[in-house]
């Protein structure tokens, strides 16, 4: 299964005349018109079609209400929409509680109908790329949903941790705040021959100054004031698998030294005692700043910093990977489901430009963020586009001010031609989906025209 292309508008209407009105407004607004009768539409019609299907509801042999009964029957998520005389107004009612997505009543406005079948549009495509984002989880392997996404930064990080997976080599693992570096970590543990052991993370920056040495190498009673029993340090409780040191730059200079002799010797002191102590673990540290800058400035260990900088996996920032980012926010969805026990609610126009659009500083824990106010319907939106764009000759970047006259130009162009798509980008010499791309990238959407 592949993501939608362009959406077909099905027409199923017996009036002749009223057909024609309708094809010829129908495809003047853009749409990709395929008229049928009842019948005839069912057999052309798939599950996985990227359509939307326009019928009357009173017709010879089979009725629009049969028809949205076999529609639902193949695919209850392909949205039908429903034509009704005065009379059947009722029915048309009772038809939105068996599945139909909207009604229009006769005499109709071809620009309300449009209006409809565009929102229609856009949640069919919705449904149809989690459906495909689904497929694309249920039939990953593990380490791909662990690090979920098909884009080249995430391909070759994937590739470089099953090329290293199982050699004792250690890893500096860098990634800006948010990125996933303990996911990464695990991912090593994980496809390693080490997986039935520990994997113990140690975020230093977290461990008061104090306790910290206790902490890393373990302690015998006696060591100092309050230590009554012997401690395993989380160095001894990773034998056999890995270690995993996060934010190592805030690791107090004195301890680097000690680190530095455990990962070069293997062997380490508890607290209190000279007995040595042996060690089969990876080390696997992670840092969101640049070591061999702060090693140059006397901030961090140099002889630390290539020791540990055998081999490095750098995660890019999730604004360099934006194909994914549908993606892992269905999978972050599906997290939230489980937790939360809600159902994930279908994703509106506005969240999946916002997923596409934002620069997401806060990285995966920024979008993790967004999918569980999602699933808890607690997520109200971002600003309106209007009140992040720059004022022409403020302060915006170039991009900025590029985007803001692009969007004046074709709001302009849609106001003279009352919303409709297709002069408007025959006007600008563009094709459809030309115009379609740049108005979700710029909030103008189609459906509120």
């Amino acid at each position: 299964m592949s993501l939608p292309t362009e959406p077909i508008l099905y027409l199923v209407e017996d009036d002749p005349d009223l057909r024609d009105a309708l094809q010829q407004g129908l495809e003047l607004e853009g749409f990709d018109v395929r008229v049928h009768d009842a019948a005839g539409l069912m057999s052309v019609l798939h599950a996985e079609d990227y359509a939307v299907i326009v019928s009357d509801i009173r017709m010879p042999r089979i009725d629009g209400l049969e028809l949205l009964r076999k529609v639902l029957a193949l695919d209850p998520a392909l949205p039908v929409i429903l034509i009704t005389g005065h009379g059947d107004v009722q029915t048309a009612v009772d038809a939105m509680q068996v599945g139909a997505y909207d009604f229009i009543e006769k005499p109709l406005s071809v620009s309300r109908l449009a209006a409809i079948a565009k929102r229609a549009v856009e949640k069919r495509r919705l449904v149809l790329e989690n459906r495909v984002l689904r497929s694309s989880l249920d039939g990953a392997d593990e380490l791909e949903r662990r690090l979920i996404g098909r884009s080249p930064g995430i391909r070759k990080l994937r590739q470089q941790i099953l090329a290293i997976a199982d050699t004792d080599i250690d890893v500096l693992v860098l990634g800006a705040t948010g990125t996933g570096k303990e996911v990464v970590a695990r991912a090593l543990h994980e496809c390693s021959t080490r997986r039935e052991k520990n994997f113990v993370a140690l975020n230093c920056a977290a461990l008061p100054a104090e306790i910290f040495e206790s902490e890393l190498f373990g302690h015998e009673p006696g060591a100092f004031t309050g230590a009554q029993k012997p401690r395993v340090g989380k160095l001894e409780h990773a034998d056999g698998g890995t270690i995993f040191l996060d934010e190592i730059e805030s690791m107090p200079m004195d301890l680097q030294a000690k680190l530095l002799r455990a990962i070069e010797q293997r062997t380490i002191e508890r607290l209190g005692s000279n007995k040595p102590i042996k060690l089969d673990v990876r080390f696997v540290a992670a840092t969101k700043i640049d070591l061999a800058t702060a090693s140059e400035a006397g901030n961090f260990r140099s002889d630390l910093y290539f020791r540990l900088n055998v081999v490095t996996l750098a995660i890019p920032a999730l604004r360099e990977r934006v194909s994914d980012i549908p993606l892992l926010f269905f999978h972050l969805a599906r997290e939230a489901r489980a937790r939360f026990r809600k159902d994930i609610p279908e994703v509106p126009a506005e969240l999946d430009h916002y997923l596409r659009t934002h620069d997401w500083p806060g990285n995966v824990r920024e979008l993790r963020n967004v999918a569980d106010q999602f699933v808890l319907g607690m997520w109200s939106g971002p600003l309106r586009n209007e009140d992040q764009m720059p004022v022409p000759g403020g302060e915006g970047s170039l991009a900025d001010q590029l985007a803001l006259h692009e969007r004046a130009i074709i709001e302009a162009e849609l106001e003279r031609h009352g919303g409709a798509l297709k002069p408007t980008y025959e006007a600008l010499q563009i094709s459809r989906k030309g115009l379609y791309d740049r108005m979700q990238r710029l909030g103008l959407y189609p459906e509120r025209r």
